[in-house]
């Protein structure tokens, strides 16, 4: 009995290795990364210069739950999901 007890474990300990290497090397990542995206556009607020995944850049004029005014060019104004602010630029 013990010996199949060693057999199933040597079996699976690679496959769990490959599990956890996986883990670190691709999901953990990730939820650093919407993590830090979610931060970013929670904490928006007016004056803030930003830039969108289309790289549009502009300044935040108005925010609320889930767009953001961005005045871009001379007096102009767009209206974006928050989703789309890609990031943040020094004032």
């Amino acid at each position: 009995m013990n010996e199949n007890l060693q057999m199933i474990l040597v079996n699976i300990l690679p496959l769990l290795a490959i599990i956890v290497i996986g883990y670190f090397a691709m999901v953990r990542p990730q939820q650093k990364r919407n993590e830090k995206q979610n931060l970013l556009i929670n904490g928006l607020k007016k004056g803030d210069r930003v830039v969108t995944i289309g790289g549009i850049h502009g300044t935040v004029k108005a925010t609320d739950t889930q767009t953001v005014t961005l005045l871009v060019g001379r007096n102009q104004e767009l209206t974006f999901d928050k989703q789309a602010i890609k990031d943040k630029r020094p004032s």
